[in-house]
């Protein structure tokens, strides 16, 4: 009885772990705002090695960082208790970090840190172990003193010189030296061995020295130590006696070495003899191979880098000479530290999900498999009853928020230990979407095309993509969904376009996103360019004309290198011209037309020429060209489904044809179109056609060169392939419901070179799924069969087979079709609310029976409108919105965000398929909590003055709860500086306010704010003053300046002093002599404006004077009457306000000088003059 209650009991575990290998944990991508927002426990990211040695001269830093979210916080233990590092002045723990550092520059002895120290890292979630870090300060010991007596030795006898190093920590290396420093020479007679000590396999005369000297490094402390130097003595003979071989080391026929996996494995024999013997290496019971083992040191030493279990058994190392051999065998045992089979990984999952942790490990001896939880032995932690421990296995049933934790998994035996650490983190996040919005995508037609839609969220929603907001999903047929939500549109076309929504639903919600597809022309270029050979000094033009519905960017190579066109090359859109060719500019060259998301190219050849001449032929300097075209096409060989096609090849025209395209027209489903058939080498003429059963052909062939295609041939005779059954399966086989009580079974017919003879027609049966009756069978000639009448919904399988006269073709695979939908039967029930805050509320509902949805379960549907506001008098809308949650679960709950605070709101579900809704649930009323308040309606400011403005505003049009205030802060704004913050608070009635401020130049920054119990609101934000103000300040700030007006006082006393200057000026130039204009008039007075001032620039300014052809300029140059005359150069200068400030000065001729002199000293005109 006890034996078949263990046989079941098994059996039940088999069947768990079957059930548990399948469970998924969620895999949470790296995405920043999924990041930002994920809660997990601690994981160990950086830790020290498990055996550290450090060294005594520096300060001592035993480093453990983790990261999680929230932040870890570290403590540690040392030697399994709680290391108070607060107490120790000397250890400090870095910030944001668990590493420790111990300085020891204010005195303290490194060893007395030694020890085995476990940082442990710690959130809200959990624990997470490090290593146990074994601290030891490194050693290098001193040599022991001793009097080394001289060695004395026979000449031939063998010799071991001991080395014994200082046990450092770690361990040091050794070499043999003398005491110029010269290494001891080594070969096959005199060796090291692998414990330091120097061999002689036989002493010959030559090793008498005094300086044998072991010396030890220590690489901690870049120290050399060196033992005192042993002497050697040699005692010669006259006739050295020969000896077999004997070991030196190990001694004995045989010893054992243990080695770990994965370690060095050191095998050594040295041998004594005279003639020096041989060591050779055998293994029984195998070979050694030569990719694993080494051997080193003469062949004395045996090694292997990693050893592994095959490594294990008996080792036979054989020393012989001429006189004879010796042999001992080494039996080698390989023991593991355990090592991961399978090392557990963190596990997040959603409520309600299984999962499971598992922990295997191999070692030799096996290892015992230890559970922890945060730290704590498995068998203490707080009972869970959703975990169950089997072995190595920790098995989740259901687990629920709050079930985090870190597990840690300890294998150890008696060689090491391995612990990892391994978080269940329990996360519901609703779906979000990860990439970017409203995507625009474009595409070349008759292409892959795939549409990126990554999502998250937890559980894992369930994607769906819709086309133009219409359809139950598209998934079969030309497109496929793959499970990470990107759609592939098998080959796209120009009814592809248009936008494209994938949804995200799952019990936490719902998330979309939308991508724009636009299906363009393939960038083609229709016109390429074609080889050319022309003469040296000629122009050549090669064409490159392009067709594509994108903008194109079009670049030239030459032999595949950019073309840098300079002044001579020119290009323009459709073509690239090159005028006087010379040698250099022979090659290939490629015209690359790209656009934004293809590209195409065409090459052409230029030959360059030299002039004709008399010894060249005609024809090598005319260019090549196309190829004529082939002729006598001829059928034979004729079987059921193929046909020799043999032709003659037409004129190559000086370049060799490099394929041949064979095309062919047939005359019962599309007379007259070619169509291509195949493509063969250029040094073909006879090719076996494959051909389709029941079609009448006829066969082209287009010849092509370098230059282009040939003309196409004459058609051949006529061939009728002989028919037969069909070969193909009809593609796209479904079957679904446009009523609910039919199915449609549609598939997409055989092409037209599929029928393979006459009479196409389809066999199709169906049966319901798993009901095991006859199949039903119809026999049509179309492509479409209604199955009627159905049950609503039922599954089918369905299967079809084409025909013809000649026979049946190959049935397709069984694929799974459902009858038509009808709306739900029941109604989802006891829908209820809680856990309302200012903007969610938590829903719970009585599920449906899955077979009530009577179609594809698609969702459960939340309609919800916002019935009131709690603010009096304040209108809402009253718009259904909609929320789906995809749950099958047994007590579906799920999250409603986005609600607007302070609100009353009503709620209804029903459960949907994808063509009907069930009826309403019971109505649900709750209302949302107070929030803080939205934007205020608007905020103007009026400045009335200079120093006064008038601020305005109206309450927001959302509060989101009971307004007990306004809150407004301001502050003088200098570029990047801001000046202090001022604070005025106002009822929840006032709503303008009129401020003075303090320094009305400066520009201000206002913000304003709606306040209710729970906080400030959006703050609405100006900017004082605005630029339709500034030019006002401006101007009134510079009228009532000092300086301005002082500056305008000194202007207007300038042109005073000129004003008065200029008209005794004017008086005065009549009594100057004038020699050629002496009878002119001159106008006695200045004209005046209307308002009394005098005008400079008058028409008679702009006019020549009476009885002149030339401008005042050109008179200025014939007249010594002028102004120019009596200026300084004739340059008159103006002050910024346009007043003249030039001043005159008397110009006269030296005859006029001479003779009025007296007069000009003594005139009372001049002496005004001079002075203004």
């Amino acid at each position: 009885m006890l034996g078949q209650k263990g046989h079941a009991a098994l059996i039940l575990m088999s069947l768990f772990l079957l059930l548990w290998q399948q469970v998924m944990s969620i895999e949470v991508p790296q995405d920043p705002k999924i990041q930002q927002d994920l809660k997990q426990p601690p994981t160990i990211i950086k830790q020290s090695v498990k055996d550290y040695i450090v060294d005594p001269r520096d300060n001592i830093v035993i480093e453990c960082e983790a990261k999680g979210n929230p932040v870890p916080t570290f403590e540690w233990r040392r030697n399994g208790k709680f290391f108070n590092i607060g107490k120790d002045p000397r250890v400090m723990m870095r910030k944001r970090s668990g590493t420790l550092e111990i300085s020891f520059r204010s005195g303290g002895r490194p060893e007395d840190y030694e020890g085995e120290y476990q940082c442990i890292a710690s959130n809200d979630f959990g624990k997470a172990l490090s290593n146990r870090i074994l601290l030891r300060v490194s050693k290098a010991p001193l040599w022991p003193k001793e009097v080394l007596e001289p060695v004395m030795v026979t000449e031939g006898s063998s010799l071991v010189l001991p080395c014994n190093p200082p046990p450092g920590l770690p361990p040091p290396s050794t070499f043999w030296m003398d005491s110029s420093m010269t290494p001891i020479p080594q070969d096959k007679r005199v060796s090291m061995g692998l414990n330091g000590d120097l061999y002689f396999s036989n002493i010959l005369v030559r090793d008498a020295q005094t300086d044998y000297s072991c010396n030890a490094r220590f690489l901690f402390t870049h120290t050399i130590q060196q033992k005192n130097p042993f002497t050697l003595k040699v005692h010669t003979s006259r006739k050295t006696v020969e000896s077999t071989p004997s070991f030196l080391s190990p001694s004995g026929s045989e010893s054992s070495k243990m080695v770990l996996r994965d370690e060095q494995l050191l095998l050594e024999c040295i041998a004594a003899g005279l003639p020096t013997p041989t060591i050779k290496w055998f293994k029984k019971g195998g070979e050694l191979a030569e990719w694993k083992v080494r051997f080193e040191n003469h062949n004395k030493t045996l090694k292997i880098l990693s050893v592994s279990e095959e490594d294990a058994g008996e080792y036979v190392c054989m020393a012989n000479n001429h006189l004879g051999s010796i042999r001992h065998s080494i039996f080698v045992q390989v023991k593991a530290a355990p090592y991961w089979l399978d090392k557990p990984t963190n596990l997040v999952l959603a409520p309600d999900e299984n999962g499971r942790l598992v922990c295997r490990a191999n070692g030799n001896p096996k290892p015992n498999i230890q559970w922890l939880v945060n730290g704590q032995p498995i068998e203490t932690a707080p009972l869970n009853p959703n975990r169950q421990v089997l072995g190595d296995t920790i098995i989740f049933r259901s687990v629920q928020i709050g079930s985090s934790a870190v597990y840690q998994c300890n294998a150890s035996n008696q060689h090491g230990y391995l612990l990892a650490n391994a978080f269940i983190s329990v996360l519901d996040m609703s779906p979000r979407m990860l990439g970017p919005n409203n995507q625009l995508i474009k595409v070349t037609e008759n292409n892959r095309t795939f549409l990126d839609c990554p999502f998250f969220g937890s559980p894992l929603p369930v994607l769906r993509w819709f086309k133009n907001g219409q359809g139950s999903g598209l998934d079969g047929g030309q497109y496929r969904v793959y499970i990470n939500g990107t759609l592939e549109i098998k080959r796209a076309r120009k009814e592809d376009e248009g936008i494209y929504t994938c949804v995200a639903t799952s019990i936490m919600g719902t998330a979309k996103n939308q991508v724009r597809l636009e299906v363009k022309e393939p960038t083609r270029i229709i016109q390429a360019p074609m080889d050319q050979s022309a003469v040296r000094g000629s122009a050549v033009r090669f064409e490159c004309v392009v067709n594509s519905s994108l903008p194109t960017s079009v670049t030239w190579t030459k032999d595949d290198r950019p073309l840098y066109l300079g002044w001579r090359l020119k290009k323009d859109e459709t073509s690239l011209t090159i005028p006087n060719i010379n040698e250099g500019d022979e090659g290939t060259y490629t015209c690359n037309v790209k656009s934004e998301i293809d590209q195409d190219s065409a090459s052409a050849h230029l030959t360059v020429l030299e002039e004709a001449s008399h010894n060249h032929s005609v024809s090598s300097a005319l260019p090549a060209g196309r190829p004529d075209p082939p002729t006598d096409l001829d059928l034979s060989d004729p079987t059921a489904r193929s046909v020799r096609l043999t032709w003659i090849p037409g004129n190559e025209h000086r370049s060799p044809v490099t394929e041949f395209h064979v095309q062919f027209e047939e005359d019962r489903w599309e007379p007259g179109k070619w169509q291509n058939l195949s493509i063969y080498p250029g040094d073909l003429n006879s090719v076996i056609l494959q051909l389709a059963p029941f079609v009448r052909y006829q066969f082209r062939v287009i010849a092509r060169n370098s230059v282009g295609p040939s003309e196409p041939s004459q058609p051949s005779p006529r061939y009728t392939t002989s028919g037969a059954s069909p070969d193909a399966i009809p593609r796209d086989l479904r079957g679904w419901g446009s009523k609910k009580d039919n199915m449609n079974i549609t598939w997409e017919p055989l092409r037209d070179l599929e029928r393979n003879g006459p009479n196409l027609h389809y066999s199709v049966w169906w049966r319901r799924k798993d009901s095991e009756e006859d199949w039903n069978t119809v026999t049509t000639f179309q492509s479409k069969h209604v199955v009627h009448p159905t049950e609503t919904y039922v599954p089918y399988e369905i299967k079809i087979q084409a025909r013809n006269e000649f026979g049946h073709g190959p049935e397709s695979n069984v694929v799974i079709g459902y009858s038509g939908e009808d709306k739900p039967t029941d109604t989802p029930t006891n829908l209820q609310v809680s856990k309302v805050t200012n903007t969610t509320a938590a829903i719970q509902w009585t599920p449906v029976h899955m077979s009530s949805v009577q179609g594809e379960f698609k969702e459960y549907k939340l309609y919800y409108w916002r019935e009131s506001s709690q603010v009096p008098s304040l209108a809402v809308s009253k718009e259904k919105t909609t929320r789906g949650f995809y749950t099958t679960v047994a007590q579906p709950s799920g999250l409603l965000t986005d609600l607007v605070p302070y609100s009353n709101y009503k709620m209804f579900i029903v459960v949907a398929n994808n063509h009907f809704e069930s009826l309403p649930s019971n109505t649900v009323e709750f209302s949302t909590k107070q929030g803080v308040p939205g934007a205020l309606q608007f905020f103007r400011i009026n400045r009335r003055s200079l120093e006064i403005i008038y601020l305005e505003w109206d309450k927001p049009q959302e509060p989101n709860g009971v307004l007990i205030g306004y809150l407004l802060k301001y502050q003088t704004v200098n570029g990047s500086r801001l000046g202090p913050l001022q604070v005025e608070t106002f009822l929840p009635n006032v709503t303008q306010f009129t401020l003075r401020l303090p320094n009305p130049t400066s520009r201000y920054n206002f913000m304003l704010a709606a306040l209710t119990k729970l906080g400030t609101g959006v703050v609405y934000s100006e900017e004082l003053p605005h630029f339709s103000n500034e030019a006002y300040i401006n101007q009134v700030d510079i009228a009532t300046q000092g300086w301005f007006i002082g500056l305008m006082c000194a202007i207007a006393l300038i042109i005073l002093i000129l004003l008065i200057v200029c008209f005794i000026k004017r008086s005065r130039g009549g009594k100057y002599p004038v020699r050629d204009k002496k009878d002119l008039p001159l106008d006695s007075v200045d004209q005046k404006d209307q308002d009394g001032s005098f005008d400079y620039h008058s028409d008679e300014d702009n006019k020549p004077l009476q009885g002149s052809q030339t401008s005042l300029d050109a008179n200025a140059k014939e007249s010594d009457d002028s102004l120019v005359d009596y200026g300084e150069g004739g340059n008159g200068q103006f002050n910024e306000d346009g007043s003249f400030i030039g001043q005159y000065t008397v110009k006269k001729d030296k005859d006029e000088t001479e003779g009025n002199e007296s007069s000009e000293a003594t005139s009372p005109v001049n002496a005004i003059y001079s002075l203004a």
